[in-house]
């Protein structure tokens, strides 16, 4: 016979937690996709704001800028999906910010469920906005004479590599949402980073072509270990990565996913802990 000091110690089993966790972390993910059906204006200008990127860089500049052995829109798209997806990394602190101002946090807290779970559901909704981005971006593509030349599988991964990158990054943007608290801040304090991060990097040009300290912060730049990764995952690039090239860039699948797992390890706990201190204030 179960009594309710066994109901209750089950419902603090580790196993009970967690799947408290990923109940919560669900209906969590529900509500946020359903906020980005009610509001399709954050999805369509998610969307027209990389295909404005493909369609400039590829006919204003694809014509002054020549590449040895591949075409330049070919080179750009992997550019375009890496920074589209840090940009849609945004989202998540912009969204709780917004959350943040209207109360919507407080009422989270005052309902039975794990905490966490505001942080993960918010995180993997935003992963919608990237796949829909990176849909909407590859039929671009295709149209401006982009074509993946590697193997269907490595496309896939590609594709992964991506989403998963832009994960991580969401969790930086959490953190910065939660101490901004308000959108307009978060707006002009994650754009102040993200734009020299996306382009200081190898995404519209290749990272030799920059001056020397440019080229060394490009070389190491996240950034650009996914935009290689994506544009040899591809077929896009041009020949084989120089022997005397830094290891982050002869090596950049694995580099990215370093990097992701050292953005996971240093930002989730950062994030929960002051998701923590804001909503006890």
């Amino acid at each position: 016979m179960t009594t309710l000091d066994d109901r209750a110690l089950d419902r603090t089993s580790p196993a009970q937690r967690l799947a408290d966790l990923v109940g919560d972390s669900l209906t969590i993910t529900k509500r946020n996709v359903i906020k980005i059906r009610r509001v399709p204006d954050v999805l369509i200008f998610s969307t027209l704001s990389p295909i404005m990127f493909v369609l400039l860089f590829a006919y204003v500049f694809g014509s002054a800028i020549k590449l040895e052995g591949t075409s330049y829109r070919e080179f750009l798209i992997a550019g375009i999906f890496a920074q589209t997806a840090v940009f849609g990394a945004t989202f998540t602190g912009s969204s709780l910010a917004e959350d943040m101002q209207k109360g919507i946090i407080d009422r989270f807290r005052s309902l039975p469920m794990t905490p966490a779970a505001v942080l993960i559901g918010r995180t993997v909704a935003d992963v919608v906005i990237n796949v829909v981005s990176l849909v909407v971006m590859s039929v671009t593509g295709f149209a401006v004479g982009w074509r993946i030349r590697g193997s269907l599988l490595d496309a896939v991964l590609a594709y992964v590599l991506l989403l998963v990158f832009a994960y991580a990054v969401s969790w930086i943007m959490a953190v910065v949402g939660l101490l901004v608290r308000t959108p307009e801040v978060f707006n002009n304090a994650s754009f102040m980073v993200i734009f020299p991060l996306t382009f200081i990097a190898n995404t519209f040009v290749p990272s030799s072509e920059l001056p020397t300290p440019l080229r060394v912060f490009a070389e190491w730049n996240p950034v650009s270990a996914v935009t290689q990764a994506t544009r040899v995952l591809f077929g896009n690039s041009s020949a084989a990565v120089p022997s005397e090239a830094v290891w982050s860039i002869r090596h950049p699948t694995a580099t990215t996913l370093i990097w992701v797992v050292v953005i996971l390890v240093i930002f989730v706990p950062l994030a929960l802990r002051q998701f923590r201190r804001a909503v006890s204030r």
